[in-house]
């Protein structure tokens, strides 16, 4: 038996502080529901974590910190909430888990948590441990879970959220395909272009002897430089994009390109449409698994995927933690449209905040899907026009010289004749 010291709300909403002695979490939680207490924080009194057994040494005890895939953290999180709902004890289930993962990653992941589990230590502090793999919305959940004894509802939810979301990256990347390509594609053609056909025709124009037109002097100038100084360009153009890169991790760096990609014409919107569902997404399974307001606001903003959005939640935290409702800072920005607003406020006054939140998620992944099909109907012709200005433009500066010769050529043969 372990002491656990608990905060928990009751019927009126006054906070009560304690202690019991329980095997478990979900054994404490229990004994407070039987209270009509709604426990808000159990923690064991015991001074820290157990020491973990000899089978975290090893291979295992070397790597720090195992990583895996969405996909197969998908899986992981689908099949943990069938074993455990179907009564398999959670140490049993994450050695299933561990033998049958086909990656190398989630397998040490599971070994991970197997050594700690059975250390001792609580699922969502094992995951702890693993935080390549298992992000704070996560592991919050996972201890949602834990405190009110419903962990396979929650796992069942849980992978519902990472399906729906894993679902929306898969389909602007697959959308998204076809443009980058196209993109590479037309930059390689252009690169062999001006690095491999046209120095050839320098000397052709020279043997002419007659002046030569503006866009081919141009372009027999751009490929000369290009040819001579490749590596000082290519070299620039990598030390440009890793210093964006790098720029972009920062603070300021992050701010001022989330603020930028939020005001681009066309992409602007699509950015803040994903922004939005993300956020209502991870607000509403966070909500429902009953995880504490204050601890979900500040999990949003760190999942939110954009600063602009993030500062807007963090700012709306502060209103809340003093009694106000979370739809009045939200009104004051500018991120949130009003439809979104007026629909979490009714969700407050009701009682349906997770509900609404949800019909909001779905409407904007809606909306990300028809946005990003026609925003990649757009693309296309212009990568196709692009292409066809860079090659029209170099076939003319190419065939301009040696036509005016031909037509000179022509009105002499013709003067004489």
């Amino acid at each position: 038996m372990t002491i656990f010291k608990y905060a928990a709300k009751g019927p009126g909403g006054k906070t009560v502080e304690g202690t019991i002695t329980a095997a478990d979490r979900n054994e404490v939680a229990a004994e407070l529901r039987k209270q009509n207490l709604v426990a808000t924080r159990i923690e064991e009194t015991g001074g820290g974590r157990k020491k973990p057994d000899a089978g975290a040494t090893g291979l295992l005890g070397r790597i720090k910190r195992p990583s895996a895939s969405r996909t197969d953290l998908v899986m992981f999180t689908r099949q943990l909430a069938t074993m455990v709902g179907s009564g398999l004890a959670l140490l049993e289930a994450l050695e299933v888990l561990g033998e049958q993962a086909e990656s190398v990653g989630m397998k040490l992941t599971c070994q991970r948590l197997v050594s700690e589990v059975r250390s001792g230590v609580d699922l969502s502090s094992a995951m702890e441990t693993c935080p390549k793999v298992f992000e704070p919305l996560y592991i919050s959940m996972v201890r949602a879970g834990e405190v009110s004894g419903q962990m396979d509802t929650i796992l069942v939810r849980l992978s519902e959220y990472l399906e729906a979301s894993d679902q929306l990256r898969r389909e602007i990347k697959s959308a998204m395909t076809y443009p980058v390509i196209s993109l590479f594609l037309v930059l390689g053609i252009t690169t062999f272009l001006m690095l491999g056909v046209v120095p050839g025709f320098r000397a052709v124009f020279e043997s002419l002897d007659s002046d030569l037109p503006a866009i081919t002097s141009l372009v027999l100038n751009t490929a000369d430089f290009l040819k001579a100084h490749w590596a000082m360009v290519f070299g620039g153009m990598v030390l440009s994009v890793v210093g964006l890169f790098v720029f972009k991790k920062t603070k300021k760096g992050s701010e001022i390109f989330d603020t930028f990609s939020l005001r681009i014409p066309i992409i602007g919107p699509l950015v803040r449409k994903i922004a939005l569902a993300r956020f209502s997404r991870t607000f509403a399974t966070l909500i429902r698994s009953g995880v504490p307001i204050m601890a979900t606001l500040d999990i949003v903003a760190d999942t939110a995927g954009n600063s602009v959005v993030a500062q807007t939640v963090l700012d709306s935290r502060e209103s809340v933690r003093s009694g106000n409702m979370l739809s009045e800072p939200l009104s004051k920005s500018k991120v949130f449209p009003p439809m979104v607003v007026r629909m979490i406020s009714i969700g407050e006054r009701t009682g349906s905040l997770e509900t609404l939140l949800e019909k909001i998620a779905e409407f904007y992944d809606q909306q990300v899907k028809a946005a990003v099909k026609s925003l990649t109907s757009m693309i296309e012709p212009i990568l196709i026009s692009v292409m066809g200005v860079i090659v029209g433009g170099v076939v003319m500066a190419v065939f301009l010289p040696i036509l005016d010769v031909v037509g000179k050529l022509g009105a002499a043969t013709g003067g004489g004749g």
